[in-house]
């Protein structure tokens, strides 16, 4: 967006996105989409990070975006490490603002979004947007931690010119706590490409090849980060379950964080080492997805999850836990053809879902594209021109100016 001062056109505006890390999840995915596909006549891009994360090869090659690594900034509470992440953000934040006084501050994850969103108040940045991808807060958690994190969200909406958020469920969440109004927040979806697929089933066949997998197994996978929130040690039981019925059957899991040991641990003590293969962090996700017979997401809560997307694109079965944005996308594309919800944590139903999925197909399922299926609203590129839309509205609220 260029402003206009007495008559001059300005230089682009300065949008700062700041993320805790660059992990190969959908909120990191979609954040390095967004600053690289930002209309440069109109924004430079800035990008904010911590070290950690598979994406940083990705970030690093991003040529007409500014990118600064905040070796503080991590996704544990640590007292001292996150004064001294808030001190970088900020002392980067101020610098840039003396360079272009037009500044937007646009936070995503949790502990970027507190940190980042404070340093954007004391730097004296006037606009600052935080994308909820899901609450840092949930009902496993101890009830005196959870208040906590709820106090510490309220304090920060305080501060929050608007809120974006990937689902309704996020809104509906944010409202009865009193973080926003409905007018103070918007709803944009996570997205995804939906460029036409180009794989077949020769496809599928090589990647089963390279997995160790024949055409005559069943495939089941999940895609997601090892942690709490997905819920990975119900996947590991749920191939027990599925394994007692179904012998030839595979379960792959794509990802890695804090829980691999305990999930290694549980696939040793239920015998699952032939059954379940740990492929870490991969980045042939669309080849892997389509060489599936079904994906399974158990997660415990979340924001709009991106895999489920992906995988119906693939043409691939989906059975997940019918949690928030899991649910939108989902009843959003048909439920029932594309995909079964089950409540989180009921693994026996879980089960008898992908059992049943299995027993219908032969060998490997016949795909065919049907990202034609996933709404617009869904599309990655209609993710980005809302967000610059959004930019320009609250930039011609703040500064008064016109385009």
């Amino acid at each position: 967006m260029l402003l206009k001062r007495e008559g001059k056109e300005s230089a682009p505006v300065t949008v700062v996105h700041i993320i805790t890390t660059m992990e190969l999840g959908g909120a990191q995915q979609n954040t390095l989409y967004t600053v690289s596909h930002l209309d440069p006549k109109r924004y430079r891009a800035v990008l904010l990070a911590g070290p950690e994360g598979i994406l940083w090869t990705e970030v690093r090659q991003l040529d007409a975006v500014s990118v600064y690594c905040i070796d503080s900034l991590q996704r544990r509470i640590h007292p001292i490490r996150d004064l001294v992440a808030t001190w970088q953000i900020f002392r980067i934040l101020w610098l840039l603002k003396q360079r272009s006084p037009l500044i937007i501050v646009h936070t995503h994850s949790s502990k970027a979004g507190v940190l980042g969103r404070f340093a954007a108040r004391v730097a004296g940045v006037s606009v600052s947007i935080h994308s909820i991808h899901g609450f840092a807060f949930h009902n496993q958690q101890p009830a005196m931690l959870k208040r906590a994190l709820i106090a510490v969200e309220w304090v920060m909406a305080q501060i929050t010119t608007r809120f974006i958020a990937v689902s309704q469920a996020n809104i509906m969440q944010g409202e009865s706590l009193g973080f926003f109004r409905r007018a103070g927040v918007n709803l944009i979806r996570s997205g995804i490409d939906l460029s036409p697929r180009q794989l077949g089933n020769e496809d599928a066949v090589r990647m089963r090849q390279s997995l160790g997998v024949s055409n005559s197994v069943a495939l089941v996978g999940m895609v997601a980060c090892l942690k709490p929130q997905k819920a990975p040690l119900d996947f590991v039981r749920l191939a027990a379950y599925v394994r007692d019925e179904i012998s030839d059957v595979r379960f792959i899991l794509v990802g890695d964080g804090e829980l691999r040991a305990e999930v290694e641990m549980l696939i040793c003590k239920l015998g699952l080492e032939r059954t379940v293969i740990l492929l870490g962090w991969r980045r042939d996700i669309p080849e892997i997805l389509h060489a599936l017979d079904v994906f399974v997401l158990t997660s415990r809560w979340e924001g709009l999850p991106r895999a489920v997307l992906e995988a119906i694109a693939s043409g691939t079965p989906v059975v997940a836990t019918a949690v928030d944005g899991t649910i939108e996308a989902l009843k959003g594309i048909d439920e029932g053809r594309h995909g079964d919800l089950v409540a989180s944590g009921d693994l026996s139903t879980m089960a008898d879902r992908v059992i049943r999925i299995i027993k219908c197909q032969s060998d490997v399922p016949t795909k065919s594209c049907v990202g034609r299926v996933i709404p617009d609203e869904f599309d990655i590129k209609a993710m980005v021109r809302q967000q610059m839309q959004l930019y320009d509205e609250l930039l011609r609220t703040k500064y008064h100016e016109t385009v």
